[in-house]
């Protein structure tokens, strides 16, 4: 019987691709087909879940299927993120503006990304704060016990480095082994060697610009190479979306939710308080925010169901190049560097709020001006290196709070309701990334306002 109500959900699910397929045939906009998938993979998913639970033998045995569409999806932009890390890093040096502008996008880039997770530290802070919510009143289940069980050896490997051990973690000692994302840092360790490259080049520009010329005519067909595979992967999105949003809807433990509510909603908050600050400072640049949220919805509503920072890499730095007009300078090197830089959800929200719900258990007052400076501080730094897929948040948690020497526990303690918060965490992750894209390049002169401005988005560029 069980394998018979699998094969219907399966069934049903291919009828909703199908649907969707024929949404295509008929030239309706991506940016349609993709929301549908979401609407639709909601509804599904809220089915399983009242029919079925979350347990059951059913919805198992069927979201296993599923994570052929949502899972294959995700693995084929994951396939795609190291070669456009290392090859968008390495382009961005071979282009003539960049060699002009390199210092000036270095400071700005980063800067931005490092100051917008401070802002983001503060509200957490302040969220958590106006919420009154306390650690102390949280209690552990199975799962959550379980979930601190395994946290004790991540928690003894944090607490062992030093700042200078956690730094050395991102110089690589080999590339081909990072390029394969064999450790946690691999990325920032692939952007490192990569920026060496880029600075070779520009040496060799100097001394022998014949073979300076040829080397950046090969980067640019291996760029164009990749990014035409990124297309590729992009028109699969609504599908992916659609099996991914069922699977969370699905397996999500709403009694759970019910329990936490309160956190979820002071961690909405502050996520939704954020991204409003993007859009303020969008204004600020006399740019349309409602045009940033209409070209930008694709990337920030892929990453909301994916929950992968670095799965949505290639769709935000074509959002960013395609959509917003930011040189692909400066798109391929904020969108790589922001995915272990500065990443506002993962790396200040969330930290910056488990730190004040435990300061009192630790005998600390979250109100202390010291205290808050302190976090704010201790957040920015410990920003670098954070992976930017999913689990980031854990890691970044576990560090702050190891390096303020409040208890851990507490990540455990939340992990029924991580998945949700963590979907909202990575979307502003990218809002963060594609907001400094925008913001460096119209500083560094490297944005054209007029393709900012077109009504044309991502949807023709995919289809191309």
């Amino acid at each position: 019987m069980n394998t018979f109500l699998i094969i219907v959900n399966i069934a049903i699910l291919l009828a909703l691709i199908v649907g969707l397929y024929m949404m295509q045939k008929k030239h309706v906009k991506f940016s349609k087909r993709v929301f549908t998938g979401l609407g639709l993979g909601i509804l599904f998913g809220l089915v399983l879940n009242l029919v079925y639970g979350t347990t059951d033998e059913v919805t198992s045995g069927t979201i296993d299927w599923f994570n052929i569409v949502g899972s294959g999806y995700v693995k084929l932009l994951q396939m795609v993120v190291m070669p456009l890390v290392f090859i968008s890093i390495v382009g961005a040096f071979t282009k003539v503006s960049l060699s002009k502008n390199l210092g000036k996008i270095s400071i700005y880039g980063i800067g931005i990304l490092l100051v917008t997770t401070g802002i983001a530290a503060a509200i957490g802070i302040a969220a958590t704060l106006g919420f009154g919510l306390d650690g102390i009143e949280l209690q552990a289940g199975d799962a959550e016990n379980a979930q601190n069980e395994a946290l004790v050896e991540r928690v003894a490997t944090v607490e062992s480095m030093t700042i200078p051990q956690q730094v050395l973690s991102f110089i690589p000692n080999n590339p081909f082994a990072d390029l394969a994302g064999t450790r946690s840092t691999s990325t920032i360790a692939v952007v490192i060697f990569a920026a060496f490259i880029g600075i070779a080049f520009l040496g060799i520009k100097r001394k022998q610009p014949e073979h300076a010329e040829l080397f950046a005519k090969i980067v640019d067909s291996l760029y164009a190479i990749t990014m035409r595979i990124v297309s590729l992967v992009l028109r699969l999105t609504p599908y992916g979306v659609l099996a991914l949003m069922t699977k969370m809807v699905a397996t999500s433990d709403f009694d759970a939710i019910v329990n936490l509510g309160k956190f979820v909603v002071a961690s909405y908050v502050a996520l939704i308080a954020m991204f409003i600050v993007h859009l303020i400072m969008i204004s600020l640049a006399k740019l349309s925010p409602a045009t940033y949220l209409k070209k930008g919805l694709p990337a920030l509503s892929f990453a909301f169901t994916s929950r992968s920072s670095a799965g949505t890499l290639p769709l935000n730095i074509k959002t960013q190049t395609d959509g917003f007009g930011v040189s692909q300078a400066v798109a391929n090197f904020v969108g790589p560097f922001s995915l272990t830089i500065g990443q506002n959800g993962c790396a200040g929200i969330y930290p910056a709020m488990l730190a004040v719900m435990v300061a009192p258990a630790a005998g600390i007052n979250p109100l202390d001006p010291g205290f808050i400076f302190t976090l704010i501080l201790v957040v920015i730094i410990s920003s670098f290196g954070v992976a930017g897929v999913g689990g980031g948040a854990t890691f970044a948690s576990l560090i702050v709070l190891s390096v303020l020497n409040l208890p851990v526990a507490i990540v455990g303690l939340l992990i029924s309701v991580e998945p949700l918060i963590d979907m909202g965490r990575t979307a502003l992750n990218v809002s963060g990334s594609m907001t400094s894209g925008i913001l460096t390049g119209k500083i560094t002169g490297e944005f054209d306002q007029k393709v900012y401005n077109e009504k044309a988005g991502l949807d023709e560029v995919v289809e191309a």
